[in-house]
């Protein structure tokens, strides 16, 4: 390279600056579609909606600790172990960082690559005669590759879509172990009330045992109605065992949940004095149009529609010749001595322009490729919206059904205990059968225990509402810088 006679390295820095507002005026374009979010038919109410109160929209916080509503503070502790300790959660906040990580990456290809060099090296030449002398460099390198025709700012796009498509994942995995949580742990307290059912109802079939054991020893009855009662004795105790099968897996898979092994992890039984009772929360399903907003999932697969649209771009930018921009300066002499002198001083600007020529018909199918991958995008987003509508009618519907069997299924329960001991006052009267006080106890058994199900299921439902709707989740915002692992932007 030639050598210098006066400031060089500033002429090539004044050169390279001279280039800038050509270079960005011809960023100002970018190739492939604009995104816009694909129109879905959001219909006006929900269909299953009638006799709920209208829902009052407001802003919702991100993490708003829904399970609160319900009132339990077992319930409450339980969820915040789970928020430091479920490992599916830890998965889903690694993948946030990665994807934010690639976002970073994307917008890295704005800038020029800078790079330093420096050797020495003693070498023999032939040319004019056998010489061996040193050399000694030291240069600054920079390289440039101007966005012309976007394909950096849409790589950006799809990298900021997908990290926001990865920060509502993480919520929806967190709605999702927060909801299992809450129906895991309403499932054992149920179960803990049919034991405590169990419980009762087999202290008094071993009475009515021993009733129809001295009545046998008297004489007044016959050994098939002991063999009765010792049936009905033993099925039930036997029904109380599957209960604590039941109740023991429950609480396998909330320690799971809560990122604790099952030998570790232990949950007393409610007892009088803090009894299981809690309210099923009136959960106003608001509009249909606000569940595109709420629900994470759904937000989600919208911002992976825009990271399919922004990766058109990507691939219709490869038709476009690139442009390279390089410069470089230093200095190289015979020696440490005089490496910094001016005569020492070497530099260059260079420009390289280059076209794909034939490629065998490649970009048009990575073309193809991008529009295919669009197209089923917004087909999985829409296919999302629509099952998020379906939740939250199943659940209302489901709830509003629930209700009004549960109020039949009081009753029911009334109706049966007072069989019960009608039966029980007529067989020691001696006119009535031990048949007929069979039928009426497990009749009243299966009805209180019908009644308990039900409220299991009515919490299962407001818990399933309470997701289909979104939780208290608010739609991840346009990414301006990065948010802490922890606490990723919802």
């Amino acid at each position: 390279m030639p050598a210098a006679t006066s400031h060089p390295l500033a002429a090539a820095l004044a050169a390279a600056l001279a280039a800038l507002p050509t270079a960005l005026l011809l960023t100002a374009c970018a190739v492939g579609p604009d995104y816009v979010r694909p129109d879905i038919e959001v219909p006006d109410a929900y269909k299953e909606s009638a006799g709920w109160k209208s829902a009052e929209p407001k802003p919702a916080e991100s993490r708003q600790p829904w399970w609160e509503n319900y009132g339990d503070p077992a319930l409450n502790a339980l969820m915040q172990d789970a928020e430091r300790a479920n490992q599916n959660l830890r998965v889903a906040e690694a993948q946030y960082r990665q994807a934010r990580a690639l976002a970073d990456a994307a917008r890295a290809g704005l800038f020029p690559t800078i790079g330093a060099s420096g050797g020495a090296q003693r070498a023999r030449t032939n040319t004019n005669g056998a010489k061996t002398g040193n050399t000694v460099d030291i240069t600054l390198n920079a390289s440039w590759e101007p966005d012309l025709w976007g394909s950096v700012r849409r790589s950006i796009e799809s990298g900021e879509a997908g990290a926001q498509a990865s920060a509502d994942d993480l919520a929806a995995a967190r709605l999702s172990i927060q909801a299992a949580l809450a129906q895991d742990y309403f499932q054992l307290r149920i179960t803990d009330q049919q034991r405590d059912l169990f419980a009762t109802t087999t202290a008094a079939f071993a009475r009515a045992l021993q009733l129809t054991q001295a009545q046998h020893r008297a004489g007044v009855v016959l050994l098939s109605d002991v063999a009765l009662a010792e049936s009905q004795l033993t099925t039930a105790q036997a029904q109380a065992v599957d209960i604590d099968a039941q109740r023991s897996q429950l609480e396998h898979a909330i320690a799971i949940l809560t990122g604790r092994a099952p030998a570790a992890f232990s949950l007393a039984a409610a007892t009088p004095t803090q009894p299981f009772d809690v309210r099923v929360p009136v959960s106003p399903p608001g509009l249909p149009s606000e569940l595109l907003e709420r629900r994470p999932d759904i937000a989600a697969a919208e911002r992976r529609v825009a990271l399919a649209n922004a990766n058109i771009g990507v691939a219709r930018a490869a038709y476009f010749p690139s442009l390279v921009l390089s410069a470089g300066g230093g200095f190289n002499a015979a020696g440490l001595g005089s490496l910094f002198d001016t005569p020492s001083r070497v530099w260059s600007l260079g420009a390289a322009l280059a076209q794909t020529v034939f490629d065998g018909g490649l970009r048009r199918a990575q073309d193809a490729q991008a529009v295919a991958a669009y197209d089923a995008s917004v087909a999985e987003y829409k296919q999302t919206v629509l099952s998020g509508f379906q939740a939250v009618e199943d659940n209302l519907a489901t709830l509003g059904v629930l209700d009004r069997e549960s109020d039949l299924q009081d009753k029911a329960v009334k109706a049966s205990q007072l069989a019960e001991r009608l039966a029980l006052s007529q067989y020691r009267a001696g006119t009535a059968t031990y048949l007929s006080v069979i039928t009426a106890q497990t009749l009243s058994l299966t009805n209180q225990r019908t009644a308990v199900q039900l409220r299991g299921r009515q919490l299962a439902a407001s818990v399933s509402l309470i997701t289909a709707t979104g939780g208290g989740w608010t739609p991840a915002a346009p990414v301006a810088s990065n948010p802490t692992p922890s606490e990723p932007k919802t």
